[in-house]
C-alpha cells in the first residue's frame, strides 16, 4: 500500500518538524471524482463529520413533522457544540419538544469544550451533564425518533436498537453504500460508527446539498437540514471553531463539518460538490488546514472568506511568551490538485 501524499507540514524556525499526510476528494452527486489526492477508497470511520446525514433518520420516522422541530432544533442534531449557555438551552428545548429530559440522553457528560463556559461551570461549583456533551444534540434528535417510532428509548445508542437500525439506513442511502459490521466501532458519544471509502462520503454531501439521487422527501430534508446548519452555524459548533466561522463567513453557500481524528467533510452547495478529507495521524488543526486549502481552491471565496481560509491554512504556532516560532501550512500538492 502506497502512503498518502504529504499535505500538511509544520514547520518550526527553518526545519520542518511535522509532516501531515491525507487523502482527499471532491466529488459530484453522481459521485464522480473531480479532484482527489491520496487513496480515496480506503474506508475510514467519518466520526462527527456525518451527524447531519445520521439526522436523516429523523425524516423516515415522522419526527420533525410530528414535534414540529424548529431550524434551530435541527441545526443542533447536526452539532458537535461546545457547552455555551445558548447550546444546553437549546438542547433541553429539544428534549422539552420531545417530551424527555436530560437524564434520557446515553451519550455522557464531558466539560463545556468552550473555556469560558467550562469556567463558568466551574465558578457556579456545577458539574457537566450530558447536556455539555458536544452530541448531545445529535441524541436528542436521535431521542425524537425513538419517541415518533414509539419505542423505548432506553439503549437507543445500542446497534441493534430500531433507532440505530434508522440511523445506519439513513447513512447507506445517502452514501450508496452497505455500512458493515465487518468495519463498525464505537464513537466517542456510544453510538455506532462505519467505516466506508472517503469518496463515498465526498458524493453523499453532495446529494445532501442539492437532492439529486435522493427521493423528493429525503432530498427536500437534507437541504433543510444543511439550511439549517448553515444559518445557524454558532449552534453546530461555537465560539471561534473552524466549523462556525467558515459557514458564517460564507453565508450558506458552504456547509461544513468537523470529525474526531482528523476527519472533515462539506459541501459547496451552489457547486452542488461534496469533499471529505482525512489526515492520517488524525491531528485536527492540520486536518483544518486541507479543508482551508480546498475550499481556498476550488469554493471561489470574496476577499473576506480568502482571508479566514489563508488563517487556517497557514496557522501561525506561537510560544507562551507569544512570539512566532513557526507555522503549519498545507502543501502546493492540495492546490495543484484541486486548482479547478
Amino acid at each position: 500500500m502506497q502512503a498518502n501524499p504529504i499535505l500538511v507540514q509544520t514547520i518550526r524556525g527553518n526545519w520542518v518538524e511535522n509532516r501531515h499526510r491525507g487523502a482527499m476528494v471532491l466529488a459530484d452527486a453522481e459521485g464522480q471524482i473531480v479532484a482527489s489526492l491520496g487513496d480515496t477508497d480506503w474506508p475510514v470511520f467519518p466520526r462527527s463529520a456525518i451527524k447531519s446525514m445520521q439526522a436523516l433518520a429523523m425524516v423516515g420516522a415522522g419526527a420533525i413533522e410530528r414535534f414540529a422541530l424548529s431550524d434551530e432544533d435541527l441545526a443542533l442534531a447536526c452539532a458537535s457544540h461546545h457547552g455555551e449557555t445558548d447550546h444546553v438551552a437549546g438542547v433541553t428545548r429539544f428534549l422539552g419538544e420531545i417530551g424527555l429530559a436530560a437524564d434520557a440522553l446515553e451519550c455522557g457528560a464531558h466539560a463545556p469544550t468552550n473555556p469560558a463556559a467550562r469556567s463558568a461551570l466551574r465558578a457556579a461549583g456545577e458539574e457537566p451533564s450530558a447536556l455539555h456533551n458536544n452530541c448531545s444534540g445529535k441524541h436528542a434528535g436521535m431521542l425524537s425518533v425513538a419517541r415518533a417510532l414509539g419505542v423505548p428509548p432506553e439503549h437507543y445508542v445500542d446497534p441493534d436498537h430500531p433507532v440505530q437500525q434508522r440511523v445506519r439506513a439513513a447513512v447507506e442511502t445517502v452514501l450508496g453504500v452497505a455500512l458493515t459490521t465487518e468495519r463498525c466501532g464505537t464513537d466517542g458519544c456510544s453510538i455506532p460508527t462505519y467505516a466506508a471509502p472517503l469518496s463515498a462520503f465526498a458524493g453523499g454531501f453532495a446529494r445532501m446539498a442539492t437532492g439529486q439521487g435522493l427521493s423528493p422527501e429525503l432530498g427536500a430534508a437534507a437541504m433543510r437540514l444543511f439550511d439549517a446548519a448553515t444559518s445557524h452555524p454558532h449552534l453546530v459548533a461555537g465560539t471561534g471553531h473552524f466549523d462556525t466561522l467558515v459557514m458564517e463567513a460564507f453565508g450558506g453557500r458552504v456547509m461544513q463539518k468537523g470529525g474526531a481524528e482528523g476527519v472533515q467533510c462539506g459541501a459547496i452547495r451552489d457547486l452542488g460538490l461534496g469533499y471529505a478529507i482525512k489526515c492520517d495521524d488524525g491531528n485536527m488543526a492540520a486536518s483544518q488546514a486541507m479543508a482551508a486549502g480546498l475550499l481556498l481552491a476550488v469554493a471561489r471565496p470574496d476577499a473576506k472568506q480568502t482571508a479566514l481560509l489563508q488563517r487556517y491554512a497557514r496557522q501561525i504556532i506561537t510560544n507562551v511568551r507569544r512570539r512566532e516560532v513557526g507555522m503549519m501550512a498545507v502543501t502546493d500538492a492540495v492546490f495543484e490538485a484541486f486548482g479547478c
